[in-house]
Parts: C-alpha cells; structure tokens; sequence
C-alpha cells in the first residue's frame, strides 16, 4: 500500500509537471514576447491556448498537497517546517498570476492591461523557479526530519538553484513546442515559427542547465548524483531522447504528436527524479514505508484517488477536447 500510494503521489507531480509546467512556461514567453504591439499575437495564441483550462491545470498541485499531508504526515511536516519560504513564495506567485491574467483579460485601460499582464508574467517565472528549489531540497537530502530553524540554509544552495533555473527552462520547453503545435493546427505559420525558434533556444537553454548541473549536484549532492546514473539512467536517457525527438519533428510532425512527445521527456526527467529517489521520500534517510501513515489511512486514499478518477478525469478530457476544438473561445 505504502508504494501504491507513492505511485499515485509521483503521478500527481507528473501531471502538474506537465500541465502546470506548460501553463508557467506561456507566462516566460507572454513576459519575453516585447512590446505591446510587437507581441500582441504571439499573447494572443497564449490566451487563446491557456485561457479556459489554465485554472483546471493547477489543480494538480493541489491534489499533490492533500495526498502528501494524508499519507506521508511525517515527511510532509518536515517540508513544511523548512521550506516554508519558498512555498510561500510559489503560492503567492500561483495568486498573483491567475489575478493578473485574469485582470488582463477585462481591463480596459491599457496601463492596466500592462500592469496586470507584467504580474501574470513575472508570476509564471518566479513560480516555477521556488518550486523547484523545494524539489532541488528535497531530492538532495537536505530536509531534517525534525525541521530547520534556519530554513535558507537547506534551499539557497547550489542545487536547488540548479533545480530551480531547470524548471524554469524545462516549463519554457514545453511551453513552446505546445504552442508551435497550436499554432500549426490553427494555420499560423508566423507563429508557428516564432514559437518553434524559441523551442529550440529553450531546448539549448535546459540542455546546458542539466549537464552543467551535474558537476554541481556531484559536488553538493553526491549521493543524488550516483543515483542518478544508476537507477535514474535510463529514464534519465529516454528524456534526452525524446526531447531530441521533439525538436526533430518541430517542422513536420502532427501537433498530437509534437505534444505528447513533449509531455513525455518531462515525464522521464521526473521518473529519472523518482527512481534516483525511490525508496526514499526525503534524500536518504527517511524512506517511505517509514513516512507512511496507517494502512487504514492508505487504503483509503487509494480507495477515493480511484473514485475521483472515475468521476473527474472524464470531465477532464473533456474540457481539453472541446479547449482544442476551439468551442469554448467561441461559445
């Protein structure tokens, strides 16, 4: 029970990688796009691709939080009490980005529309980056299980500023190849291609971030590093081969292909992640048979994740069925 319910917390964080990833990732380019008028159309395919889903894509995170505190109380408490800064900071960026692209949208006075925009785009970085210190943290055993009084001393360090500048980069990626998909279904080739040269500048971007992030993790995180390439490999190699796929096929390939492909070398970073992790919850020294909460906790969560399942993911992939038919802008 102990590793079925990890399995559910780990998809959870696959699919705010994902969603929530592609989600920021729109926010780095609405805030790179330029000007008013030089990028108003690339910011309109953003509103255009984000705006009717974007609240259903950070639910996620949410989902993440209810089964952490649920079945993994101790692990949970530990986090909370250390890295209590940046969480604060990424949910504070999560309010601020949906109140300004929420604001954006009904403004009316120009100024306002940039003030609000600024916010959301600002948001959509800063967010993506403290998130990731939390995992940097995490993932190099930095988290005492008692908490630390001096909580910058466990995330302001050299990998989880590496983590930190990876997510970023990675949500970026993933932002652009699904928007260089959406501007081809919609027949926007100027798009397409403004969006496909940032794919690639991305993909560069990450690529350099990872491997020069491995020197860093193996000088401050050495115990990460080995598993990384061991356990952690061959996903870890699926990733690099995926993510090359994606940027073989930008020009040509059928915009479902182009996102699922992109969905999942972010998948395989985060299985490279767990399998380096895994059986521990917290670096190396609490795993998570010992984290775990009563069996009766845990057959319960399993019990309502697959009730929920049933009863929400259909509504969900309808939401996305009828955002890629174009039916909800319209209606």
């Amino acid at each position: 029970m102990t590793t079925a319910v990890g399995a559910i917390l780990f998809l959870g964080v696959v699919l705010y990688a994902i969603f929530g990833g592609a989600d920021f990732g729109a926010g780095f380019w609405d805030l790179t796009a330029g000007g008013a008028e030089r990028g108003r159309r690339p910011r309109g395919l953003i509103d255009l691709s984000i705006g009717p889903v974007w609240e259903a894509n950070h639910m996620w995170l949410i989902f993440c939080l209810v089964v952490a505190w649920t079945a993994f109380p101790t692990a949970f408490a530990a986090v909370m009490r250390t890295l209590y800064v940046p969480l604060g900071l990424a949910a504070l960026g999560i309010v601020l980005r949906g109140s300004g692209f929420a604001f954006r949208k009904v403004s009316v006075r120009t100024q306002a529309q940039r003030a609000n925009g600024a916010v959301f785009a600002i948001s959509s970085v800063v967010t993506p980056f403290f998130l990731g210190t939390v995992a940097g943290a995490i993932a190099a055993g930095r988290v005492p299980l008692t908490g630390a009084r001096n909580g910058f001393s466990v995330w302001v360090t050299p990998t989880s500023l590496f983590t930190g500048a990876l997510a970023v980069a990675t949500c970026a990626y993933l932002a652009a190849v699904f928007l260089t998909a959406e501007a081809r279904k919609r027949g926007l080739p100027d798009l397409e291609a403004w969006y496909r040269n940032r794919a690639l500048l991305a993909a560069a971007a990450a690529g350099f971030i990872s491997v020069s992030g491995l020197v860093v993790v193996h000088a401050n995180a050495p115990h990460l590093f080995h598993r990384l390439l061991g356990p952690g490999l061959p996903f870890v190699s699926l990733s690099v081969l995926t993510g090359l796929g994606v940027l073989g096929l930008l020009r040509l390939a059928d915009p479902r292909i182009l996102r699922a492909l992109a969905a999942a070398a972010v998948f395989f970073v985060i299985a490279g992640w767990g399998a380096a992790q895994y059986p521990y919850l917290l670096g190396n020294h609490l795993r998570l048979a010992e984290a775990a909460a009563p069996t009766s906790t845990l057959v319960a969560v399993t019990g309502i994740f697959v009730a929920t399942a049933v009863i929400c993911i259909p509504s969900l992939g309808l939401l996305y069925f009828l955002q890629q038919k174009g039916v909800l802008r319209e209606a």
